[in-house]
C-alpha cells in the first residue's frame, strides 16, 4: 500500500499536526547543539503546515535517559535552535504528556509551534505501550511521521500512536529517504557499487547477506576489513579482529565471488603501536603488520585502489568510515574516500551517524546527492528488512 505524504492531506488549516521528529542532535556540556542537520532536515514539513494554517506540535526524544527526568536530556536546546531557524517562537512544553501540556495545545492558534519535552522521559515510549501513546496523542488531529532515522524502532511515538488517529501520513524528509533508497537499491543505475566500513563485521553482517545479492562491487574498510583479512589468511597483528566470525566473513567473500561480485579489502594500511592519537605509526602493506602492531585506518596504496574501484560506479552507497577518523593521525583514508565519492559522476548516498560526520568534516557534503539521517534505519533497509514505522504508514496510506 501506498504512503499518504503530508502534501496529501487536504485540509490543514486550523488542525492539530502531531509530528514525529528526530532531534536527537549532537549536544556538547555546556548544552550547545554542535550539528543540527537533523533539525533542518524537517523544516520543509513544519514549514509546509505552517503554511497551511496548522498547529505544530513537534515529539522527539534526545540521548538515552531511560525512562527518568534527567535535564541534560531535555529539548530545550532543540526547541531554541528550531525557533531560530523559523524566525518565530517554539516554546518547550513542560512534559510530552499530562494537564499542563493538553492546555498549551489547546491554548495554540493556526501559525504557532509548540516542543513537547523529550518522550523518551517515559519509559512507555520504547515499550511501545499502547497507555502512553494514547495520552501523547490527546487532542490531536493528524500524526506525521517526518524521523526515518528512528523508524526502525516500534516505539510509542513512531507505532502505537498511529492507532488514536483518523489520519496518518509522512512528512517530506521520509518521502526523500524512501525516494533515494528505492533509486540506489530497486531500481539502481548500474554499477551499484556498496561501501561498508565501521568497526565491526557483527553489525554489518545482515547487511553483507542482502548486498551480495544486490550490487555489482562491495568495499570494505575501516575494522572490519581485518575479519575478513584474517579469515583469508593473513597475520594482522593486534588489528581488532572478530575470532568468532572469522568462518562467516569467509563464506560470504565466497558467495560474492561465486556471484561475480567484486570484493574490495585493503591492500595496505595505516598501522599504529597502540589505540592513541599519540602513537607511533607508520604505513605498511598488509602482510608485514607488525605482530603488535594494529590498523587503524586504509594506507594511501588502497584509497588509489579504492578510488580506482569507484571510476565506473553509477550509484553509490556507503555506511561507515575506513578508519578511526577521529583521529587525526588515522583519518587520511576516510577522508580520501569521501573525495572519491563526492567527485564521482554517480548517484551517491551516504547513510551513518559516522560517515554523516566525516563528510560534513571534509566539507564535501555539497557534492554527495544524498545524506541519509538515519543509522540504524538505514542499515535495516539495506537488509531488506520492514521498518515498523513504515509498515504502519502503508496500512494507514490511502
Amino acid at each position: 500500500m501506498a504512503i499518504r505524504y503530508i502534501n496529501e492531506i487536504s485540509d490543514l488549516h486550523g488542525k492539530k499536526v502531531f509530528i514525529r521528529v528526530d532531534f536527537n542532535v549532537p549536544i556538547d556540556e555546556n548544552q550547545n547543539i554542535t550539528e543540527d542537520t537533523r533539525i533542518r532536515a524537517v523544516l520543509p514539513t513544519i514549514n509546509y503546515a505552517l503554511d497551511a494554517s496548522a498547529k505544530v506540535i513537534l515529539a522527539s526524544h534526545l540521548g538515552r535517559p531511560k525512562g527518568e527526568r534527567k535535564p541534560k536530556y531535555s529539548m530545550a536546546p532543540a526547541a531554541k535552535r528550531l525557533s531560530r531557524l523559523l524566525g518565530k517562537e517554539v516554546p518547550l512544553a513542560p512534559d510530552c504528556i499530562g494537564e499542563d501540556v493538553q492546555k498549551m495545545i489547546d491554548d495554540m492558534k493556526p501559525g504557532d509551534v509548540l516542543m513537547l519535552e523529550n518522550v523518551r522521559f517515559y519509559e512507555g515510549e520504547e515499550k511501545n505501550d499502547a497507555g502512553f501513546a494514547k495520552a501523547l496523542a490527546n487532542g490531536c488531529d493528524i500524526y506525521v511521521n517526518d524521523a526515518f532515522a528512528v523508524s526502525h524502532r516500534a516505539h510509542a511515538s513512531v507505532e502505537a500512536i498511529t492507532k488514536h488517529f483518523p489520519i496518518v501520513a509522512a512528512g517530506f524528509l521520509m518521502k526523500n529517504e524512501m525516494n533515494y533508497f528505492e533509486k540506489a537499491m530497486q531500481n539502481p543505475i548500474r554499477p551499484l557499487v556498496a561501501i561498508l566500513g565501521g568497526a565491526k563485521v557483527s553489525g554489518k553482517l545482515e547487511v553483507l547477506e542482502s548486498l551480495v545479492n544486490k550490487v555489482d562491487k562491495i568495499i570494505i574498510g575501516g575494522g572490519m576489513a581485518f575479519t575478513f583479512l584474517k579469515a583469508l589468511g593473513y597475520n594482522v597483528g593486534k588489528s581488532l579482529v572478530e575470532e568468532d566470525l572469522l568462518e562467516t566473513a569467509l563464506a560470504t567473500y565466497t558467495k560474492a565471488r561465486n556471484k561475480g561480485v567484486k570484493f574490495y579489502l585493503p591492500v595496505d594500511c595505516v598501522a599504529a603501536d597502540r589505540f592513541n592519537p599519540e602513537a607511533e605509526t607508520k604505513v605498511t602493506t598488509i602482510q608485514e603488520i607488525p605482530e603488535e602492531w594494529m590498523a587503524l585506518d586504509i594506507g594511501p596504496a588502497t584509497v588509489t585502489l579504492f578510488a580506482e574501484a569507484l571510476q565506473s560506479a553509477k550509484t553509490i552507497i556507503w555506511n561507515g568510515p575506513m578508519g578511526v577518523f577521529e583521529m587525526d593521525a588515522f583519518s587520511r583514508g576516510t577522508f580520501a574516500m569521501v573525495s572519491a565519492v563526492a567527485n564521482s559522476y554517480a548517484l551517491t548516498i551516504v547513510g551513518g551517524g559516522d560517515t554523516d560526520s566525516a563528510v560534513h568534516r571534509a566539507g564535501e557534503y555539497a557534492k554527495i546527492s544524498y545524506i541519509s539521517t538515519g543509522g540504524g534505519a538505514f542499515l535495516e533497509l539495506l537488509e531488506g528488512k520492514h521498518l515498523p514505522g513504515i509498515k504502519v504508514l502503508e496500512e494507514n496510506g490511502q
